[in-house]
């Protein structure tokens, strides 16, 4: 008993500030090794994890979404598990199942993959609403619930899921109470010219990925996470945080705004993305930056109807609220 409050306590000391920097700078650059020319992408995924968040990957195919999953968990000393989301996948294929165990005369939980540090949710999109809703308790809570028990999944928990905005046939859009648990809207995109012609010189991001060695271990990265809400954030960005997520629940164009959990999330996520600059407080450019990450997926516009080039009407909206809100000095 001795020994484990010594180690409890030893673990709750805070990391020096410069070496919380030092540590995030080495993840990044680690998964940058593999993931070239996208550091804003890499910064967000890196950000989401030290918030506590979930991130959704929506790109078209063979932009990297997948490899991006496997450089962040390789980069840490956490456990990994990959779930191929499928039609006929069913919720006991995420959660688990309970069988009975003859040898000892009684029924025994088999966890599924879902009891893992990170769990990457290939095509999240293709499996039906009923398998997408397994995923809810334990995105929201970091629990589940089997045969009336309630069982913790391992900390730290990363969900990163990835959909195809393109096709549309065999897909189940997600709901828009999943869609509110992720904390991050993400896309890749293709690499600049330069970056695409080095990958293929190198022949490719295999290699780099079978290379990786983690930098990280599971306590640091718990460590890192309870430094998150020592950030200082100034009370007029508060306002300016709300003020955004004011007005995604006023503006005539749209349908619903922002939720409360939404805004806690893109408190946290300001928070997270400063320590990631390595700064241990807020400035105005880390609100401006995670609006349309953070808050585009949380609304609903009245009008749908798809706009021409890459940006959504969510996004659109987002990025011109921003605009129009002045910015604190």
């Amino acid at each position: 008993m001795s020994v484990a409050i010594e180690q409890s306590e030893m673990t709750t000391q805070p990391l020096p500030r410069h070496h919380t920097f030092e540590k995030i700078a080495a993840l990044q650059a680690n998964v940058e090794r593999v993931i070239r020319g996208k550091s804003e992408v890499v910064q967000f995924c890196i950000a989401a994890l030290l918030a506590k968040g979930h991130i959704l990957l929506e790109d078209v195919p063979g932009v990297g979404k997948t490899t991006l999953a496997h450089a962040l968990a390789r980069s840490l000393s956490l456990s990994f598990q990959r779930i191929q989301f499928t039609s006929d996948l069913l919720p006991a294929d995420i959660v688990g199942v309970t069988i009975y165990n003859q040898d000892a005369q009684e029924f025994e939980f088999i966890s599924g993959p879902v009891f893992t540090n990170i769990l990457l949710a290939d095509e999240i999109n293709r499996a039906t609403p009923k398998s997408q809703s397994a995923l809810l308790e334990a995105m929201s809570e970091g629990m589940i619930s089997v045969e009336k028990k309630r069982l913790p999944l391992p900390d730290p928990f990363l969900v990163l899921a990835t959909q195809n905005p393109i096709e549309h046939v065999g897909t189940y859009p997600l709901p828009q109470s999943q869609l509110d648990r992720f904390l991050m809207k993400l896309t890749i995109g293709y690499p600049n010219t330069i970056d695409e012609k080095k990958l293929l010189r190198s022949g490719g991001a295999h290699d780099a990925l079978e290379h990786l060695e983690p930098v990280l271990e599971a306590q640091e990265v718990r460590d890192l996470q309870e430094q998150v809400s020592t950030i200082h954030v100034n009370e007029s960005l508060v306002d300016y945080l709300m003020a955004i997520v004011h007005t995604t629940r006023t503006h005539a164009e749209a349908a619903m705004g922002v939720s409360t959990r939404g805004a806690l999330t893109y408190f946290k996520a300001c928070q997270a993305l400063a320590m990631v600059n390595g700064r241990d407080f807020v400035i105005p450019e880390d609100v401006k930056r995670l609006a349309g990450p953070v808050l585009s997926h949380r609304i609903v516009m009245k009008d749908r109807r798809l706009l021409r080039g890459d940006v959504t009407p969510e996004q659109r909206f987002i990025q011109r609220i921003v605009s129009e809100i002045p910015v604190p000095r």
